[in-house]
């Protein structure tokens, strides 16, 4: 029989029961945690910046990336200097065809070149000295010694400023002075100056070869071969009028050194003369 007390009273449910436990476990997790509490802007900063400074920390390889092995690094390296040995090369080749390139676009313009300037014209000591000069030397050309060493000596004296004329009037005044002194040794017989001056003639001193036979003619002046060495040594020293003169007297004292002129080498600057082809070949027309 069921009391009146157990009608009043509920059974309770299953799922309200869970429900409370929950709602209990709840408060008690609250109870137990402290408060939130709001941060200051102090603290805002100071966590900014902790963040900050733990993103710029470098990554650390994990131990899923490979590492390079020690060939591998030298393999990378030989590239990286091979590339920047090539870099240089391939600068110079570009450079040198844009250069080529250029060189081939540019047009050459070309500028009339200036006349020289007209050399300086000789002042009047200069001038004169230079024509004193020339009158010496003729003198001395022709073997008169004595002539040439008063010109010269007398330029020297006129002239000292002329440095240059002056210098080489000196040296010409030594030789004339030597060819003077020698002329005490010389022999005084007409043959005996003969042969001196042939000497002379064949080892190329034509200057005293031509004082020889000059000398020679004044002692016999009726010499063919004396007149013939003449006109042999004025023919090598240029003087092809004298020389054309005393083969001419030559010939005309000894008619027979025709033969020997037409072969004699020592006449060879004469034998474009006319004059010359005249006076040796004269017999055969």
């Amino acid at each position: 029989m069921r009391t009146p007390l157990a009608k009043n009273v509920k059974k309770p449910s299953s799922r309200s029961s869970a429900k409370r436990s929950v709602k209990a476990t709840a408060k008690a997790k609250a109870t137990r945690l402290k408060p939130a509490t709001k941060r200051s802007p102090a603290g805002k900063a100071r966590a900014r910046k902790a963040k900050q400074v733990k993103s710029a920390k470098p990554k650390q390889r994990t131990a899923s990336r490979p590492v390079k092995t020690a060939k591998r690094v030298a393999t990378s390296s030989k590239k990286v200097l091979k590339s920047s040995s090539s870099a240089p090369a391939r600068a110079k080749a570009t450079t040198a065809k844009k250069g080529a390139s250029a060189r081939g676009k540019l047009t050459v313009v070309l500028r009339p070149v200036p006349p020289p300037p007209p050399p300086p014209q000789p002042t009047r000591d200069e001038a004169a000295a230079l024509k004193a000069f020339e009158a010496a030397h003729r003198e001395f050309s022709r073997g008169h010694f004595a002539e040439a060493r008063n010109r010269f000596r007398s330029l020297v004296e006129k002239y000292p400023s002329v440095s240059e004329v002056t210098a080489r009037s000196r040296t010409y005044l030594a030789v004339a002075e030597a060819r003077l002194r020698t002329e005490l040794a010389l022999p005084r017989d007409a043959d005996s100056l003969y042969d001196r001056g042939v000497i002379e003639l064949n080892r190329g001193d034509y200057v005293a070869a031509q004082e020889l036979f000059e000398r020679a003619l004044r002692r016999e002046p009726e010499a063919a071969h004396i007149h013939y060495g003449l006109a042999a040594t004025r023919a090598r020293l240029g003087a092809i009028d004298t020389a054309l003169k005393s083969l001419e007297r030559a010939l005309d004292l000894q008619p027979s050194l025709r033969i020997r002129a037409q072969r004699d080498q020592d006449l060879n600057p004469l034998r474009s003369d006319p004059d010359f082809e005249q006076l040796v070949f004269a017999t055969r027309e």
